[in-house]
């Protein structure tokens, strides 16, 4: 699921993508719970602890998986994306669902452009074949966001979540990126995208 906005830019554009550490946790718990308790980006209902949060940190870490972020010139992380397996079944090595999330206040300044476009440069590094968005159907600054960087709508589950008193369409949105090697000459080499059953993903 993603939350990022549009770009306007100028003055306030996105510094460079680093990768986080333990020191973002906290600022990465903070933007999702923000995201859980007032919107539909991720259909969730709890807020996330410090605990929960660091288990997932250390799972991604496990499986070689990268979390990505950008920081604003005070340090402050202004967003972090990142991916893990797509379904938890060896024909789906080659496929990841990525996330990208951006603080509240810091929209409109192409962060969100940025990390995904990082992380689809990193995809692309690591021979993957497909990415894949799972994005809240109307979460139209997110679905503009995969539009500009070649996703395609690959389909829509009606009423697939309910929060906030109503149900929720989950469109899937896909990149598909050119392999390094086919399926059966890859099939050996086993990426860490997919290599851990811990919950990696966003």
């Amino acid at each position: 699921m993603t939350a990022a906005g549009p770009f306007v830019g100028g003055a306030d554009a996105p510094g460079p993508v680093i990768r986080c550490g333990p020191a973002h946790l906290e600022a990465i718990r903070a933007i999702y719970n923000h995201e859980i308790a007032h919107t539909t980006a991720l259909y969730e209902y709890e807020p996330r602890s410090a605990d929960t949060i660091a288990a997932w940190f250390t799972a991604k870490e496990t499986a070689g998986l990268p979390v990505l972020g950008i920081e604003d010139r005070d340090g402050t992380l202004a967003g972090f994306a990142t991916w893990g397996p797509f379904r938890p079944f060896p024909a789906y090595l080659h496929t990841v669902e990525h996330s990208v999330y951006v603080d509240h206040r810091r929209r409109r300044r192409g962060v969100g452009h940025a990390l995904l476009a990082a992380l689809v440069a990193e995809a692309r590094v690591r021979g993957l074949h497909v990415m894949v968005g799972g994005i809240d159907a109307a979460n139209a600054a997110s679905i503009a966001l995969h539009r500009r960087l070649g996703f395609v709508h690959a389909g829509t589950i009606r009423e697939a979540g309910y929060k906030f008193g109503r149900w929720l369409d989950l469109d899937f949105w896909q990149l598909l990126l050119a392999s390094a090697a086919p399926p059966a000459a890859a099939a050996a080499a086993t990426p860490a995208a997919a290599r851990s059953p811990a919950d990696t993903r966003g």
